[in-house]
């Protein structure tokens, strides 16, 4: 089904967006300030340069699918959907600019007090979680006026485009994300990308804003990474290609959604050891390797987020579910949960354990020579059960996510407060 929609920006983002509906056979008008861009695109024109998009042009302004205009109500009055493409510059102290969307929102909504309608603002541009709430919806509101704007909604819609791909991107993403409250305008939305060959995936509006930043975080990310360790490599003497197509070949960890959930700090035998091992051999030979040196000490700060998250509440008696570095295991080896436990003692808590592996490891594990020479005052706050830690605490810390933790506090009918390092990793276990 064809719709109206008025795009709103004519930079990259827009004039590939309004090309892209166009061709899918929706009725598209560019909107941007900016004559010659506007001029451009109605003589099917590209203002940008990107594979494909000048063919693309002259098939759907010539067909009068697409046509610019640097008008707003000509824009608005003929579409019921807008897409804001506008640009959300860095200020210089990194703060977004979000100055010309909230110009776009607040003449949208002054074009819809004078002729209200029911109509739809989507933002695809870069923003923040909050931007839409905080600035975005009171500059239409604003605007609109308490009448106009009971038939506005408002979607966030961020685009996972890459320049000099961005035609195929766009018919091909990863998905086709949606923020929205409603229904009716999701909905709408699936509707408008029904061409897309993307599942149509439907979320609260700050998951979409901040969606967007997750992923371009984990692409600059990914790309220092390689380098580091291509420096790395080379110091060390070692084929830095070579080894990337063997990290790579791992699709079960390497490449792969393992590690990627929030929770708690790691620890154990090998991930610190070998991190501390590695930015020395760099370092070693004069090597940069600034993202590496930072991993361990970002880890050492989820730590002290969490005693101080603890001390905070000010409760003595504190019961703590988990010891072990990891779920299943009864390893204590630079377990995060046991430096936890040792500066909470250091503050004067009085500290019980539970934890079901390690209970079993004091008595025939391969690490009780482990806790009897290394953290015997620890291995003396275990609890044989359950009941027994919720007897005692007055806050309960979660600090493996393979206990059942909160169907222990139920069964013991005490309303004991619980702090989840796993950050909800614990439910889902």
């Amino acid at each position: 089904m064809s719709m109206r929609v008025s795009v709103f920006g004519l930079g990259y983002v827009g004039c590939v967006t309004a090309a892209c509906l166009a061709r899918a056979g929706h009725a598209v008008r560019g909107v941007d300030v900016n004559q010659d861009k506007v001029d451009m695109l109605n003589r099917a024109q590209s203002p940008i340069v990107e594979p494909g998009l000048g063919e693309l042009l002259v098939d759907v302004v010539g067909s009068g699918r697409l046509r610019a205009t640097a008008s707003c109500p000509e824009a608005v009055e003929g579409s019921d959907v807008a897409l804001l493409c506008v640009g959300t510059p860095s200020r210089a102290n990194g703060q977004l600019d979000t100055d010309a969307l909230t110009r776009v929102a607040g003449e949208i909504g002054a074009v819809l007090r004078k002729r209200p309608k029911p109509f739809t603002v989507v933002i695809r541009s870069t923003i923040l979680p909050g931007t839409t709430e905080d600035v975005v919806w009171p500059a239409l509101r604003k605007s609109a006026g308490d009448v106009a704007a009971a038939g506005l909604a408002v979607a966030v819609n961020p685009e996972f485009m890459r320049e000099g791909t961005s035609l195929k991107d766009f018919a091909e993403p990863p998905m086709t994300l949606v923020g929205s409250d409603h229904v009716e305008v999701a909905a709408a939305l699936e509707q408008l990308y029904a061409s897309v060959n993307a599942p149509f995936v439907r979320v609260a509006i700050r998951t979409a804003e901040m969606a967007k930043y997750v992923s371009n975080a984990f692409h600059a990310l990914k790309v220092c990474f390689a380098n580091e360790i291509g420096d790395a490599c080379s110091a060390l003497g070692a084929d830095a290609q070579e080894v990337v197509d063997v990290f790579l070949m791992d699709r079960k960890l390497n490449v792969s959604a393992a590690y990627l959930r929030p929770g708690f700090a790691f620890g154990g035998s090998c991930l610190p050891k070998d991190v501390r091992a590695l930015v020395w051999a760099a370092k070693s030979r004069d090597v940069s390797v600034p993202l590496l040196s930072s991993i361990l000490p970002s880890n050492d700060s989820q730590i002290r987020a969490a005693i101080d998250a603890v001390l905070q509440r000010r409760r003595r008696k504190i019961g703590v579910v988990g010891l072990a570095f990891k779920p299943g295991t009864d390893d204590l080896r630079e377990s995060p949960v046991v430096t936890l436990v040792e500066a909470l003692i250091g503050k004067g808590c009085d500290v019980k354990i539970f934890d079901r592996n390690v209970s079993i490891a004091r008595l025939v594990g391969a690490n009780r020579r482990y806790i009897e020479a290394e953290i015997p005052h620890i291995a003396s706050l275990l609890c044989d059960d359950v009941e027994s830690l919720v007897r005692h605490a007055e806050l309960l810390v979660i600090g493996s996510a393979g206990e059942a933790v909160a169907t222990m506090v139920a069964s013991s009918g005490r309303d004991v407060p619980v702090i989840d390092l796993t950050r909800g990793m614990a439910s889902r276990a």
